[in-house]
């Protein structure tokens, strides 16, 4: 995995070794999850801090909780809020919250409304370690990633220290920290589909008639939908990411003729609805999550995350902390996000099928075997167990798509929010009752 280089100031001093020192000042190596002697009074001052993090079910995990209160010395929260409800939790009660898992989204509605304040580049420990994809839109070989939709670069950095306004160019001020992000693509039942499935277009083939399903979100659906149409060569948009009004009309109408059809069996809005449709043979293709996948095959059913040619939807999640947060607190938030960044709960994750923007420090976290097999793309030399102990891959198995390389390599279109959102939402809901 490449890397961008430390960044450093006029005098050639890195950042990153700045931030060693002062870390080793305060008694704890940054990302490593091992204290090695607060002074007394920072450990009297901070066992009594509560930090709260919200975040989805999939990231705000007690677990991870759990081993960040061990290694830090201050206690770290979880509350974990079903997306759909999790931006009115930001908007309506920041107060209650400390830091956040904020996707790349949400982020649209929440920068520039004072429920977010912004990270000093300064204070990021492992930023030499995050993804060029994440910090300048670019893959390890040079090339240019695709901006269709949100992409990361678009989102984090902010124009100045009030984190106002986004930035297209790096600046010193960070939105948030990059963490999660995977490549998503069509879930697929091999065993019923009767064929080969290799174009996003299968989802809206006739010979799937009834047996296809669609995400029931608006911002997430109508980029599936998108990337089927075009697929199919109905529709040639500028950015799916970013449709104009005539382009959510045609698609929309298309879909509408779609679905009189009898195509769709169900559009699901929960992990576990996608899961049953497909375990239960109603569905043999439809959007579907990595992990929900995983899910069905450990009920014994075959189920593949099927790499397609015109590439994947990409999204991704960052660390934010909320307005509120300062003195004592925002300082053990800086300790927390440079921990959460540092390895352990990417490795947490990876179990689960998400990647880390940091995937070095991951890597010193899994065995070689779960390295090879989550990020590398290889046959698993042993079997591969989720983070909590059950078995999800057999070994001799490869995983779907490949090696990280060539799964976030290769991404068409970033989840979005629309500029013309209310539009899509309004006739989206009209698709959906029609």
């Amino acid at each position: 995995m490449a890397h961008t280089k430390a960044r450093t100031g006029n005098d050639g001093i890195s950042r990153r070794g700045l931030l060693k020192g002062a870390s080793a000042l305060g008694g704890l190596a940054a990302g490593s999850g091992a204290l090695t002697g607060f002074p007394t009074i920072w450990a009297q001052n901070i066992k009594d801090v509560v930090l709260h993090h919200a975040g989805p079910p999939v990231t705000a995990i007690p677990q991870i909780a759990a081993q960040a209160t061990k290694d830090l010395g201050f206690t770290v929260q979880m509350q974990a809020t079903e997306n759909a409800d999790l931006l009115n939790r930001f908007l309506s009660q920041s107060s209650s919250i400390d830091c956040a898992d904020v996707s790349l989204t949400a982020s649209k509605y929440l920068v520039g409304r004072d429920v977010l304040q912004t990270i000093p580049l300064a204070k990021v420990a492992h930023w030499d370690k995050t993804l060029p994809l994440f910090t300048r839109n670019t893959y390890p070989d040079g090339r240019q990633a695709s901006r269709q939709g949100i992409s990361p670069y678009n989102v984090i950095y902010a124009t100045g220290p009030d984190g106002r306004k986004f930035s297209d160019h790096p600046t010193e001020f960070l939105t948030g920290v990059p963490t999660i992000a995977n490549a998503d693509t069509l879930g697929i039942r091999p065993d019923l589909a009767g064929r080969p499935i290799t174009s996003w277009a299968d989802l809206i083939s006739p010979e799937f008639k009834g047996r296809a399903a669609l995400q029931d979100q608006s911002t997430v659906g109508v980029i599936d939908v998108a990337m089927a149409v075009e697929a199919r060569g109905d529709i040639k948009y500028g950015d799916k990411g970013n449709m104009t009004r005539d382009e959510i009309d045609k698609t929309i109408k298309l879909m509408m003729d779609i679905k009189r059809s009898g195509q769709f069996r169900s559009f699901w809005t929960s992990f576990d609805q996608s899961v049953n449709l497909m375990a239960s043979g109603e569905v043999v293709i439809q959007s579907m999550w990595s992990p929900a996948v995983t899910a069905v095959r450990t009920r014994g059913v075959p189920c593949v995350f099927q790499p397609l040619k015109e590439g994947y939807r990409g999204w991704g999640y960052t660390m934010g902390v909320m307005k509120h947060v300062d003195g004592l607190k925002l300082d053990c938030f800086y300790e927390y996000l440079n921990w959460y960044t540092g390895g352990f709960e990417g490795a947490f994750i990876a179990r689960e099928g998400y990647y880390s923007a940091q995937p070095e420090n991951v890597r010193k976290f899994l065995t070689v075997a779960e390295w090879d097999y989550w990020y590398g793309g290889k046959p698993a030399a042993t079997d591969i167990l989720d983070p909590y102990g059950k078995l999800m891959e057999k070994a001799g198995r490869s995983r779907d798509g490949g090696s990280f390389d060539e799964r976030m390599g290769n991404i068409a279109v970033w989840n979005s929010v629309m500029e013309e959102d209310r539009f899509l939402t309004r006739k989206w809901n009209e698709f959906i009752s029609s």
